[in-house]
């Protein structure tokens, strides 16, 4: 792929979605930012994983709360103080605290609310501010099949995912007349640490689900970031790609 921009932030890339996009982008030449807000020794991993199979890679580690306004901001003015711009950023961070409504305390609600949807707010916001001195940017944001279909359990993990759709709408209309694009990508069951954790009787139940009879892997969305963020999507803002197998048409 194609990209004329030179570095990407990637929120929560110490494991599974983000961090297998932190391996393609570097791939295909990107200096990556490789965000962790907890675990370090995982964010270290990855960054040699890249450098062992790329020892010439650009790739830097930088800590800190997604959801913290004032850590976000200070860590984009620490890239720009280092690169001088941003090109792109894929805000992926993300939790879940799962149970039934009826059961879910309002501190869970508000938990994953702020991890997901703040977040994410707080990084479109500060990467049109600081790609509109250059007019060029891209920002992709990780919902979740969640938000289009639902799912019991998850009432907190679908409303954040589902704002990220909004906004994401939203700031496209923003962006636009900067030439910052902001794009969504919507995957369904995909091989991380969460869906490992499901046991036999339950995954086999959302294999029935999927046309495609198969867990995504973490390349299938890593790759379909990587498209939204280079010259080949430079006419689509505002899109939400689905990732899921056809688990949800």
């Amino acid at each position: 792929m194609k990209f004329s921009g030179n570095n990407v932030l990637i929120t929560g890339a110490s494991r599974g979605i983000g961090a297998e996009t932190a391996k393609v982008l570097t791939g295909f030449g990107l200096k990556v930012w490789i965000n962790y807000n907890t675990n370090e020794k995982k964010a270290i991993e990855v960054k040699n994983d890249i450098l062992n199979g790329s020892p010439n890679a650009k790739v830097e580690i930088i800590k800190f709360d997604a959801a913290d306004e004032l850590a976000y901001m200070e860590a984009f003015q620490k890239i720009i103080n280092s690169d001088k711009k941003l090109d792109y950023l894929v805000n992926n961070a993300g939790i879940t605290k799962d149970n039934l409504s009826m059961m879910m305390d309002i501190s869970d609600y508000d938990d994953v609310m702020r991890t997901n949807s703040r977040s994410c707010f707080i990084g479109s916001r500060e990467a049109i501010r600081f790609m509109a001195r250059n007019r060029f940017g891209a920002v992709v944001n990780v919902s979740s099949v969640t938000a289009e279909m639902g799912n019991s359990g998850q009432t907190n993990y679908a409303s954040s995912k589902g704002a990220i759709i909004a906004m994401t709408k939203s700031f496209a209309y923003e962006g636009a007349a900067r030439n910052i694009r902001f794009n969504c990508i919507t995957p369904g069951l995909i091989e991380t640490d969460m869906t490992a954790e499901l046991n036999e009787n339950i995954s086999e139940r959302f294999l029935q689900k999927i046309p495609l009879k198969r867990f995504g892997k973490a390349s299938d969305a890593a790759y379909a970031i990587a498209f939204l963020l280079s010259d080949y999507s430079e006419y689509m803002t505002g899109e939400v790609m689905k990732i899921n197998g056809g688990m949800y048409m």
